[in-house]
């Protein structure tokens, strides 16, 4: 299955609304949801960990409300932002608030379908260069957004890729001949026939006293670099250098 590209949060204080918009979703695996919020503190507290790329809120919710979420963040350090609620008096205030779009429950397919069309069109248009990109993956604990420039290399795993950010992976269901190209424009290459490693993460090469090359990265791991990738690899370290 195809990685997600952008990261959704829900914010409603009803279970049931947060349920809706997860199946609602389901049809689109370009999303994935990041996490979910009962009320405007939990958002207000999640947005700059989470970094959705769009938040599903409801307009009245305990506390802090939809509009206060907003107001208290600025439109400029907002994700797109798509509000639901119950009642369509609040529709001029939402695109007062430069939301994308205001969604009275309950939602249809269709509507919500429409949605998806406009949200995708704008979140491609404004696309952010490839180091800024993110790759979302699925844990124990729900989505994981993985900043693409912290990557420091991704080995095969069978069908799947497994992502090393520091001491720690993550399992991609992708297999690694899948995302290389992509990843390509981010500055990885391929070091053997089961690594792709991020350029600017390799702090230096050396030899082995068996004669081999490795590539020593900046989180101390070391990946060897196959006589057939040898030129290429050593090549694209002096350019990126």
């Amino acid at each position: 299955m195809p990685s997600a590209e952008w990261g959704a949060l829900i914010a409603d204080d009803e279970p049931a609304a947060r349920r809706g918009v997860r199946q609602l979703l389901a049809p689109f695996p370009e999303f994935a949801v990041v996490g979910e919020c009962r009320n405007g503190a939990e958002v207000l507290a999640s947005l700059d960990v989470l970094k959705p790329d769009v938040i599903f809120l409801d307009v009245q919710m305990p506390g802090i409300d939809g509009f206060e979420v907003i107001r208290r963040r600025t439109p400029d350090r907002m994700p797109a932002v798509v509000f639901l609620t119950a009642y369509d008096e609040f529709a001029i205030r939402a695109f007062e608030a430069q939301a994308l779009d205001y969604l009275v429950k309950p939602v249809s397919e269709a509507r919500f379908a429409a949605t998806i069309k406009r949200l995708t069109k704008q979140l491609r248009a404004a696309r952010p260069a490839p180091r800024d990109q993110n790759i979302v993956v699925a844990t124990p604990r729900g989505a994981a957004v993985l900043p693409v420039r912290e990557i420091d290399w991704i080995e095969a795993a069978d069908n799947y890729a497994r992502i090393w950010i520091g001491g720690r992976s993550y399992l991609l269901r992708e297999p690694l001949r899948q995302i290389e190209q992509r990843m390509r424009t981010h500055g990885f290459v391929r070091a053997h026939r089961r690594a792709l490693v991020r350029l600017g993460g390799v702090r230096e090469l050396s030899w082995t006293g068996a004669g081999a090359l490795v590539a020593v990265l900046g989180c101390g791991t070391k990946i060897p670099i196959s006589r057939r990738q040898r030129a290429t690899f050593t090549a694209a370290v002096r350019r990126q250098r």
